[in-house]
């Protein structure tokens, strides 16, 4: 039996949008089930009257408690990778916009930290970020796994996303691919019932599973308009932002308990070597809090070190189109994610 399908309803919100960010990385330059309504506008619609071609544009930001595939899915959507994904809660610490481009449409997703009850001041700074996000998008996806069942943080988050007036909230259901077709029918209901939402989408960034749909009634509630970015271009994040989240990527890979939490990665250098043409070099330092996590990062006689750098080293080479030199170095910066000074220095800003 196949998991329910949606079929989306029209909605538009005009306003100048703010700008806000497995495949290979993309590279940075360049009791029911789903609510039932009128189909989507078709691509290349044209607009009543005039004969012309309707073009739409705008942000579309997903929310959603730690770990409920919000990265996974933004990367489905533009179809190449732009965010990094672990099973780590927590793994998204910047906004980061993936761009998609369609006939009719320029869609920027705006993929962000998810929201939890913070208890370091990094924290509190990721969660003032996604609610500065929330007020300056054109759409809202709010992101429940079909696997877990819907807890206070889900309750919380659609009370809050419930007082952002004038802005549409799309409900999705992610990780419909993990379960049998009968719980995601359970969990639609069950998300239904939380909220006044625009529209409710049961999607697999996995399968590709109503990825369409999903990407159709996300595009119905951007306003007119002619695109933000230029063609082909996929992120507007920097390269060497993308690269440190590539090494922190696969730093996250096999760490437990506190550690993920502890990690945070800086590229301080990077760029062509002179007169080898085709490499790249690459001077990161990844920070842990304590001498204790420094010893399991770099693992016995530096093998997970080692295999860390091999990893990231593949990503950043696909990223980048070159060969790659990593220069990775571990350091101790003592309760950095409490500390606002080492948090500036990271990059993370009040």
């Amino acid at each position: 039996m196949s998991p329910p399908r949606a079929t989306p309803k029209p909605a538009g919100k005009t306003g100048a949008p703010a700008r806000a960010g497995d495949a290979a990385p993309a590279r940075a330059r360049s009791a029911a089930p789903a609510r039932a309504g009128d189909a989507a506008p078709a691509r290349g619609e044209a607009s009543p009257g005039t004969g012309e071609t309707t073009f739409r544009s705008g942000f579309a930001c997903f929310a959603g408690r730690p770990n409920v595939g919000k990265s996974t899915l933004t990367n489905a959507l533009v179809g190449a990778k732009v965010a990094i994904t672990s099973d780590r809660p927590q793994t998204t610490r910047r906004v980061i916009r993936g761009i998609v481009h369609r006939p009719d449409a320029q869609l920027i997703l705006v993929d962000t930290p998810g929201l939890h009850r913070p208890r370091t001041l990094l924290g509190e700074r990721l969660d003032s970020l996604v609610r500065s996000t929330l007020t300056e998008v054109d759409v809202i996806g709010f992101c429940v796994p079909a696997p877990d069942p819907v807890g206070p943080g889900d309750r919380y988050l659609a009370r809050e996303l419930a007082g952002i007036k004038d802005t549409p909230v799309v409900a999705i259901v992610t990780k419909t691919d993990q379960v049998p077709a009968e719980r995601v029918a359970e969990q639609l209901v069950t998300v239904s019932a939380l909220g006044d939402w625009a529209d409710v989408v049961p999607v697999s960034a996995v399968t590709g599973f109503q990825l369409d749909v999903l990407a159709n009634v996300l595009v119905s509630h951007l306003p007119e308009g002619p695109p933000l970015y230029p063609d082909g271009e996929l992120t507007d994040e920097p390269e060497q932002i993308m690269a440190a989240e590539l090494i922190r990527e696969a730093a996250l890979d096999g760490v437990r308990d506190e550690l993920p939490h502890s990690i945070a990665v800086v590229v301080e250098e990077m760029g062509p070597r002179p007169g080898q043409p085709g490499l790249t070099d690459v001077h990161a330092e990844l920070y842990v809090e304590r001498p204790s996590q420094k010893a399991i990062v770099i693992g016995r006689d530096g093998s997970r070190l080692k295999d860390v750098g091999t990893r990231a080293r593949r990503q950043i080479e696909a990223l980048l189109g070159t060969k790659v030199y990593l220069d990775l170095r571990v350091k101790v910066a003592k309760d950095w994610q409490r500390n606002p000074k080492q948090l500036r220095r990271l990059g993370f800003y009040d």
